[in-house]
């Protein structure tokens, strides 16, 4: 972002791409694992997370004050509107 390429793994693009592809769109984590794995993968969804962290620190993004990735306590992940 910035115009910056960043070395994403391809879970982290597909995370990217999807939370992407509908800005302020609200994708549980049990979605998520959905996308990335190409079906539900049962234990899996706090994988997300740590995929999710990873992401925010290649992006420069913070949970606490997010520009890019927001968490919705107890619920999931969105994609931050106006960012671009």
């Amino acid at each position: 972002m910035g115009g910056k390429e960043l070395s994403l793994t391809p879970t982290e693009f597909k995370l990217l791409s999807t939370l992407a592809e509908h800005p302020g769109m609200l994708y549980s984590r049990t979605q998520l694992v959905e996308v990335t794995l190409d079906g539900y993968v049962p234990g899996y969804e706090r994988v997300i997370d740590t995929h999710l962290s990873n992401l925010r620190r290649k992006l420069g993004d913070s949970a606490q004050d997010p520009k890019y990735i927001a968490t919705v306590y107890g619920l999931g992940y969105r994609l931050v509107r106006g960012n671009g």
